[in-house]
């Protein structure tokens, strides 16, 4: 499965689900200064119902377990959706760590910003590290 994306999941209406995803895109990291949708943090995207009020489920992960900006990113998550579909008749947004996140999980656009601020490309730093090819 390697190589293969399998995140973000979504469901829905192209034109709501385009301003969703523009809105994730102004949500960061606190500690990574890439956007979570970028970071590969949304694990899935899911409007349903009357296109006038939908009904938007979001679920997005963190970097680490113990990440304690928990509860903040997914309030910050569903306040950037409001913003963006100020029509939706409920936001549901879950966290959750199965599976757990992965470098993997980064979008291009996504590497290509943190090659732009590490001057290198930390995801494939990491892919070689977890083969043995580098040292810790």
């Amino acid at each position: 499965m390697e190589g293969e994306k399998k995140f973000p999941v979504i469901r829905g209406p192209k034109e709501v689900v385009e301003r969703i995803i523009k809105a994730l895109k102004e949500v960061y990291d606190p500690e990574i200064p890439v956007n979570i949708y970028d970071l590969g943090l949304v694990y899935e995207i899911n409007v349903e119902g009357d296109p006038k009020k939908p009904i938007i489920h979001v679920v997005i992960t963190l970097t680490a377990v113990g990440c304690p900006v928990a509860g903040v990113l997914a309030a910050y998550v569903e306040e950037a959706i409001r913003d963006a579909v100020p029509e939706a008749q409920d936001i549901i947004v879950d966290v959750t760590f199965d599976p757990p996140w992965s470098p993997d999980y980064v979008t291009e656009e996504g590497r290509e910003m943190l090659k732009a601020i590490f001057g290198y490309d930390v995801v494939e730093e990491w892919k070689k590290r977890m083969e043995g090819q580098l040292p810790a």
